[in-house]
């Protein structure tokens, strides 16, 4: 079901049916568009339930359920802003809850209860403003009847209803409100009378993280709970043959030393006597292939690949050959990219109580309901008796959707039979982890002396990660799954997009922003068994930096300046055009202090269009981004400090992976452990970055990804022009 089907169902099954519980009113609503539900919600007595997401209580408590986890990306602030607004509240106003599991909370763009993918907004705008303007509709219905005057005299202003230089509290009518049938799609606020929509404004939950209050996983502390830390096989997949435990279960504070399926844990009363005891154990791990593998031969690999002819093609249109015979120049070259690790800030952790048949986790993850289903598998508990307390996520972009700690968690508390917290240490979340595909990627492309591209023939070899997903998604979605199951469908998957069609995913953003009505894609699929996921941006973050590369060189074959070209070729994507455009005009006025270059680069990814500016020097080898000016359209920005924030977040995390970041292979093994063979940007290397949002009119798209792809790109088309070298490998290092 596509996202406009799911909210076009949303609208029209909008708070059918209702009922009495609890003194207040309660309304099913499946956002999914999925037939209504039992409520998720415990009624308040003598409240009004509006529907899954909306609660006001007598003394005018205004309590949003927030359906997407929190990952720093502003959503509790996005979406609490779009119920304000509808239900004319001040979104400081709001008490914000994270929802817990619940098919009404189901992503309207994934089918099931997930954050990713930067689709919150757009999933959610047009549904979560219907569910305000109709609770809003029905508060007023209902003091109509207890005030004894007509709807239409009523008007409603920071959660109070007005009338004749009066002014009454939402809670007054919350129980006349809860015996009256809700509307279907009652009217909502035209863009004009917006007041909270499009201002700017500081983040909701800036307050809390600034005093230290907010809860993320990593804080969680419960009465009686242990620790637990996992030794895990160096390399991936590798299973243990054996394990001295002996010196470890000497030490201080543990109570237990215990095989679980991912490897060993250690559990003690503190996080500091499991690991220092972890550190005692001495577990002989079996050899697998990826034992053999080394970063090099990993590019190798792919090198062998792409010279072979056995890839799967895709996006096939015109007539290659004849684009090519049209061309006047062409530019062919290849692009390496390598494995990257997420490195959130914070890492994996989670707290996990069963006691008396049920369960209580505490865990910041992008799939709670995926986490309840693994608990259920591991422990026999029925979902209906597992409780997912979501937390703030430390950071995620990608990372917290895999959930093998969930599974650890489960197998430990399970054997215990106390409450556990389990932390990863940083070394953990950099050396058994999961990781972006590394690519190689080559493009051939023909352009004639009119500037205009004749021909796009693309490649890319490497890793893809939808058999991966599946393989750790299955086993949470559908817990009782036979595990030969699931490896039987993970298996046909990997067969399938190995062999048989192209993985969506591994080349996404390689050909579909300009105008190429000659183009083929190829798509050679190399898999060394070396575990991979989503990572900020998907298949955008390399396939960005090798197209957008290419087009700089196609438009100094034509002689032309490189915002030209793109517009020329851009014509029929008019919105990545209008991006084009603006950006350019900007450019054009820049006055670069001596040895400092500009570079360009456009992407359009999570239906987002963005354009960036680079100011880049380069002394002595070393090379220093001085400047961002990005350009983005994401329809209209409900909050716009937000969007400003995602895409400098995006540009710090992206030139931290274009100027540092390589996830190497030693014998199978993770060679980076740290931030200090892993950097991060730093402050004194962070460049200023200034953002241009501009307003298409068209409904919200993604924010939390888009911002990535094009600087990579940006800075080494601006490197080019500081000294002349093309740069086709990330991390950025210029030759000798």
């Amino acid at each position: 079901m596509s996202t406009e089907q799911s909210m076009n169902l949303s609208r029209r099954h909008f708070l059918r049916n209702t009922a009495v519980a609890g003194g207040g009113l309660v309304v099913g609503f499946s956002l999914a568009g999925c037939a209504p539900s039992a409520l998720p919600i415990d009624a308040i007595p003598g409240g009004f339930t509006a529907n899954a997401f909306i609660q006001i209580t007598a003394d005018n408590v205004i309590r949003f359920y927030c359906p997407r986890d929190e990952m720093g990306q502003g959503v509790t602030t996005g979406l609490g802003t779009l119920v304000a607004e509808e239900l004319d509240v001040d979104p400081y106003a709001l008490d914000i809850q994270f929802a817990g599991v619940h098919s009404d909370y189901a992503n309207p763009g994934m089918g099931v209860q997930a954050t990713g993918g930067s689709n919150a907004m757009h999933g959610h705008y047009l549904p979560l403003r219907q569910a305000a303007a109709n609770t809003r509709s029905l508060l007023l219905e209902a003091a109509a009847q207890d005030l004894g005057v007509a709807v239409d005299e009523l008007k409603t202003s920071e959660s109070h209803i007005l009338v004749n230089g009066e002014s009454h509290p939402y809670g007054k009518f919350v129980a006349t409100a809860a015996g009256l049938t809700a509307p279907e799609a009652a009217p909502m606020k035209a863009k004009a009378d917006f007041k909270y929509i499009g201002k700017t404004a500081p983040r909701l939950d800036a307050i809390a993280k600034a005093t230290g209050t907010a809860d993320f996983g990593i804080d969680i502390d419960i009465p009686g709970m242990v620790h637990a830390v996992v030794v895990r096989s160096p390399v991936a997949g590798a299973k243990m043959l054996s394990v001295d435990k002996a010196d470890a279960e000497k030490m201080p504070g543990v109570s237990h030393v215990l095989n679980i399926s991912s490897g060993v844990a250690v559990v003690a009363q503190s996080y500091w006597q499991a690991k220092t005891a972890a550190d005692k154990l001495k577990p002989v791990w079996e050899e697998v292939e990826l034992t053999k593998v080394n970063s090099a031969q990993v590019r190798a690999d792919l090198a062998a690949a792409l010279a072979s002819d056995d890839g799967e093609t895709d996006a096939e249109q015109g007539d290659l050959a004849a684009g090519f015979a049209a061309a006047d120049n062409l530019v062919e070259a290849e692009y390496w990219t390598p494995y990257l690790a997420h490195a959130p800030m914070e890492p994996m952790s989670a707290v996990l109580k069963l006691e008396n048949g049920e369960a209580d986790l505490w865990s910041g993850t992008q799939g709670p309901v995926g986490a309840q289903g693994l608990i259920e598998r591991v422990t026999d508990i029925p979902a209906e008796k597992i409780r997912v307390h979501s937390t703030y996520l430390g950071g995620a972009f990608g990372r917290r959707g895999t959930l093998t700690h969930i599974i650890e968690i489960a197998e430990i508390a399970k054997a215990v039979n106390k409450p556990v917290h389990l932390l990863w240490s940083r070394e953990d979340d950099m050396r058994n982890s999961v990781y972006r595909p590394a690519s190689l990627m080559q493009i051939k492309a023909g352009v004639n002396n009119a500037g205009e591209i004749t021909a796009w023939d693309a490649k890319r070899a490497g890793g893809n990660i939808t058999p991966s997903i599946l393989e750790n998604l299955l086993p949470g979605l559908m817990p009782n799954m036979p595990q030969s199951l699931v490896d039987g469908l993970v298996g046909v998957s990997a067969s399938v997009l190995g062999g048989w069609m192209v993985d969506p995913t591994s080349i996404e953003g390689i050909y579909e922003d300009y105008d190429l009505e000659n183009r083929l894609v190829t798509h050679h699929t190399v898999d060394h068994g070396f575990p991979l996921t989503f990572w900020r941006s998907v298949g955008h973050s390399y396939t960005a930096f090798a197209t957008e590369s290419v087009i700089d060189e196609l438009a100094e074959k034509a002689g032309m300046d490189p915002v030209a070209f793109r517009l020329q070729n851009t014509k029929n994507n008019p919105r990545l055009n209008n991006v084009i455009k603006i950006a350019g005009a900007h450019m054009s006025k820049m006055q670069p202090a001596s040895g400092r270059h500009l570079g360009f680069a456009a992407h359009n990814s999570f239906l987002t269009d963005v354009a960036e500016i680079a100011e880049v020097s380069v002394t002595n080898g070393v090379i220093k981004v001085h400047k961002v000016t990005c350009v983005v359209d994401c329809g209209i920005a409900v909050t716009p400090d937000v969007v400003r924030a995602q895409m400098e977040s995006a540009i710090m995390y992206g030139l931290t992976a274009a100027l540092h970041g390589k996830i190497e292979l030693e014998d199978g093994a993770v060679k980076e452990s740290n931030f200090h063979d892993y950097p991060i940007l730093r402050m004194n290397e962070a460049p200023d970055v200034e953002v241009i949002i501009v307003d298409s009119g068209t409904e919200p798209t993604g924010v939390g990804e888009p911002g990535l792809p094009p600087i990579a790109p940006a800075v080494a088309n601006a490197v080019y022009r500081a000294v002349g070298q093309r740069l086709r490998s990330l991390p950025l290092q210029l030759e000798a």
